[in-house]
């Protein structure tokens, strides 16, 4: 689905009719699908759904679990605001890690809400704090956006090269994908050097300031410092799915995350495509897999929202104490 876009101040757009009913119809199947796996597993172990979704909740070894996950929002945190701060440098100007944590870490609270609205969020306060024109940072988060979409095929390409046996047959569109992504993204930068189509004005718009700027090293740079994160989650949802009782491999999440992480940037009700997903993946741990799915990425979020209090007075100040 295509990403909101910004205004010259930095806020963002509200979602077109049809943009918000395909959310809901989307919503409405994903909890239809989840309805009638779930139902099915429960029938087959003689429950009703709520005693089975209680036993699978209850058989969670959850103190390991809490633990890994604070420790890997920690860890997000400090990989996603280097991402920013080499951004915002190499686009708009420096300014210091130290003054965009606190940034990164509040938009978080509003990114319970959608996470690309908390990147509007982003660029609203670094106007209202640092002078920074509006459309200029929202120029860098558009760029972030529209990297993270090819840096997460790029490792679902590399997950499939790995671990192909063990994924659906349907992952087998990934290369063919990943092969026109890179014929797009190749017409693209060379229409932004000027290369293709010269005579455009469409390069000239504000909003699309960075990606006239950025060059090849930009792209593989944004790679190279966000993949750790990626790698990070893999080790975590392996070790954190086996808390739930289900075991995988390294290499079969390689394979699955980055496709998860996809439907997980659907804006549908506590990430209902991304747990979809998972009960798709791992048919026969319907229950599990659900109930991790819905724990591991909302708590992410909460949690991840909860770091944004510890900065959000002092982000209040930044704002509005002048």
């Amino acid at each position: 689905m295509k990403p909101p876009t910004f205004d010259g101040s930095g806020s963002v757009s509200r979602p077109s009719l049809w943009r918000r009913t395909a959310v809901v119809l989307i919503t409405t199947l994903c909890f239809a699908y989840l309805y009638y796996r779930l139902a099915g597993a429960a029938a087959r172990e003689g429950l009703s759904l709520v005693d089975y979704m209680s036993q699978v909740f209850a058989n969670v070894n959850w103190v390991p679990w809490l633990l890994l996950m604070m420790t890997y929002s920690c860890v997000y945190l400090a990989i996603d605001t280097l991402v920013v701060t080499r951004s915002l440098k190499w686009f708009v100007r420096e300014i210091p890690y130290r003054d965009i944590l606190p940034i990164r870490a509040s938009a978080y609270i509003i990114s319970i809400f959608n996470e690309q609205i908390g990147k509007g969020a982003m660029a609203y306060y670094l106007n209202k704090r640092d002078g920074v024109p509006g459309w200029e940072v929202g120029s860098v988060m558009l760029f972030i956006m529209f990297c993270e979409m090819f840096y997460l095929l790029t490792w679902a390409t590399i997950g499939f090269v790995f671990s192909r046996e063990a994924l659906p047959e349907s992952f087998g569109l990934i290369p063919p994908i990943a092969l026109g992504a890179v014929v797009f993204i190749t017409l693209w930068i060379a229409f932004f050097r000027g290369k293709i189509l010269p005579g455009s004005q469409l390069r000239d718009k504000q909003l699309l300031h960075a990606f006239k700027l950025a060059r090849i090293r930009h792209y593989w740079g944004f790679f190279l410092l966000r993949s750790p994160a990626l790698l990070s989650a893999v080790v975590v949802y392996t070790v954190a799915l086996n808390f739930f009782g289900v075991e995988t491999s390294l290499a079969s999440m390689l394979g699955y995350l980055p496709v998860i992480f996809f439907a997980a940037t659907l804006p549908t009700p506590m990430r209902a495509a991304a747990i979809t997903s998972w009960v798709i993946l791992f048919p026969g741990n319907e229950g599990e897999v659900a109930a991790f799915g819905f724990v591991q990425h909302n708590f992410f979020i909460f949690f991840n929202a909860t770091i944004g209090l510890l900065f959000l007075r002092r982000a209040q100040r930044e704002m509005f104490d002048q």
